[in-house]
């Protein structure tokens, strides 16, 4: 399904759903993100001149939901514990009376998904300025699927030791952890993957603060 936001872009030279999920999935089929092999957006801020993936009308009720929980508790954060100030308090009444959830798409939109950017959430400029002709042939890792070579590599690499808690492990016990986590963009590359032992891979589950601080 394709969102409103995408077809507003598109308007100007593709007018069916059709036409337009045609483009974007030979994009992504052809398009090698810079991230991927920089380890680094190249875009930065001007990510943000690009479109947004589609605002899903369920996640956007759920958002309401929210803004009026925090009017009532006149509280705000994931757990209420911040006093909401005026200002704020204005805004979300403001955004409550307009809001309508016809205004939003059921979804998904996985293509729109798949090609945003995992730190800006816009969608990746490399779809909308890069040529076939300029990009690698290579084709791209996306699988969550860690491969036998990679696992022994990595083994040999981290000593059988849980790089979390330092425990050393027998090969039963070796668990693989996706550094960046999948859902977060990361890859099944060896630089992303490291042994863990099953209650520091469980708890660490797809977070990822403690790379960031």
């Amino acid at each position: 399904m394709i969102s409103r936001e995408i077809r507003k872009y598109y308007s100007h030279f593709l007018k069916t759903d059709e036409d337009i999920e045609n483009d974007l999935k030979n994009r992504i089929r052809e398009i090698c993100k810079p991230c991927w092999e920089l380890k680094m957006c190249p875009y930065g801020p001007l990510v943000e001149d690009f479109p947004l993936p589609g605002i899903r009308r369920s996640d956007a009720k759920k958002h309401n939901d929210y803004l009026k929980e925090c009017l009532e508790k006149n509280k705000l954060g994931p757990n209420f514990d911040v006093e909401l100030d005026s200002d704020r308090k204005k805004w979300f009444e403001k955004e409550i009376e307009k809001f309508n959830e016809l205004d939003f798409d059921e979804g998904p939109f996985e293509l729109e998904e798949e090609m945003s950017c995992k730190e800006f959430g816009h969608l990746c400029p490399a779809y909308f300025v890069s040529e076939v002709f300029t990009e690698t042939k290579e084709g791209r890792k996306r699988s969550r699927n860690i491969s036998y070579a990679t696992k022994a590599r990595v083994s040999r690499r981290d000593n059988n030791t849980c790089q979390i808690c330092g425990k050393q492990l027998f090969d039963k016990e070796i668990e693989f952890d996706h550094i960046i986590p999948f859902s977060k963009g990361g890859t099944s590359d060896e630089n992303n993957i490291r042994v863990t032992c099953h209650d520091c891979n469980r708890e660490k589950s797809n977070k990822i603060s403690e790379l960031v601080g």
